[in-house]
């Protein structure tokens, strides 16, 4: 059996792997606060020899693709709100600083680097994203993004520049 060291068990793989057991856990909870994810973390056992600030900036910085890329550009989690987060899906936004050019960044773990007892789990995920990409909206079902374009009729005959002028000359 390899030891954790050998299989090359990152602070990554382990986030990954707490959060994917909470969502099978909890299926009907979209999110998860850090504190949630930790004590995951813990009751796993898969916390062993990491320092809790290690913990902290993977769970706010490292991991989260929709927010600025200091060190790690990974995209394994998503913050839906400040605090509360998932596991990324593909399609979900990514900041730019986390889009690589040579290579897609890391969003699972790889398969030889996790226990064993762990690895279902890839699979799990792998169903799971399908199937909530099927079923959630996509961001051309926002109401917002729907009303680009709308009232471009306004302006169809009139330049913006010329119809502002108009609105400011006539009276209040």
């Amino acid at each position: 059996m390899d030891t954790l060291e050998q299989l090359g068990f990152t602070i990554a793989d382990r986030i990954w792997i707490a959060t994917a057991l909470l969502h099978q856990e909890f299926p009907s909870k979209a999110t998860f606060n850090r504190d949630e994810i930790r004590r995951k973390l813990a009751l796993e056992g898969l916390d062993g020899g990491i320092k809790s600030g290690s913990i902290n900036a993977h769970l706010s910085d490292h991991l989260v693709a929709n927010v600025p890329a200091s060190s790690g550009k990974y995209r394994m989690l998503f913050e839906e709100s400040p605090g509360n987060l998932r596991l990324f899906r593909p399609g979900d936004l990514t900041h730019p600083s986390r889009v690589q050019r040579r290579r897609p960044s890391k969003s699972i773990p790889n398969v030889e680097q996790i226990p064993m007892k762990y690895r279902r789990l890839l699979e799990w995920y792998e169903m799971w994203s399908k199937r909530l990409q099927r079923t959630s909206n996509s961001w051309q079902d926002d109401p917002l993004i729907r009303l680009i374009g709308s009232g471009k009729h306004i302006w169809a005959d009139e330049h913006a520049d010329e119809y502002v002028n108009r609105l400011r000359e006539e009276p209040a």
